[in-house]
């Protein structure tokens, strides 16, 4: 009950988008919550999902999850918090085709250098949950004052997403957004 699920409507409209990419791809889960997504990416054709979780009721619930459609074989869920994670697949040599991160509001940022460093040339990033409203607010002032850090670090990292040398991203205004970045291949 404490997770925040990606919507069906956003999930399929996702994997649709994807599903070529997805046959025996390496997929990373962060901020796992149910395990739908990585579960998803598994379902549909990946080599193997890694889900990072840090609540341990959510934990319980993707190894449930994983058993009950039996794809615990080709998954490794990690019970830590994302940097920790991130730090110990980077020393460990993973590398991930895709990787999708739905993070609370205003923490993507903090996460951006670790998780380019895990995307392999050519790999997709995807960031659920970018918008305010289903679009990017340009004032900070039609923001509640409550509001105002979150706003400010999203429009730094939608910035840092389509400005970044590395990076071609879309951002796609369904539900609260969704931003696609694929990492550049050499030479491009």
């Amino acid at each position: 009950m404490e997770t925040r699920p990606t919507t069906d409507r956003i999930k399929e409209t996702l994997f649709n988008m994807i599903q070529d990419d997805l046959y025996h791809c390496q997929f990373l889960d962060l901020f796992s919550g149910s395990g739908a997504i990585g579960i998803e990416a598994l379902s549909r054709g990946a080599r193997q999902a890694v889900f990072v979780e840090n609540h341990p009721d959510a934990v319980e619930t993707i190894r449930s999850n994983l058993n009950t459609t039996r794809l615990e074989e080709q998954a490794i869920v990690m019970n830590c918090d994302v940097m920790t994670a991130l730090k110990r697949l980077e020393e460990r040599g993973f590398s991930f085709d895709f990787i999708f991160m739905d993070a609370a509001k205003g923490q993507y940022i903090r996460y951006m250098p670790q998780v380019l460093r895990l995307l392999r040339p050519g790999g997709t990033l995807v960031t659920d949950n970018v918008l305010q409203d289903g679009d990017i607010i340009e004032s900070r002032f039609a923001v509640e004052r409550r509001n105002r850090t979150i706003h400010s670090r999203m429009r730094e990292y939608l910035y840092e997403l389509k400005h970044h040398e590395l990076l071609t991203t879309s951002i796609i205004p369904l539900g609260d957004g969704v931003a696609v970045s694929v990492k550049k291949q050499e030479g491009e």
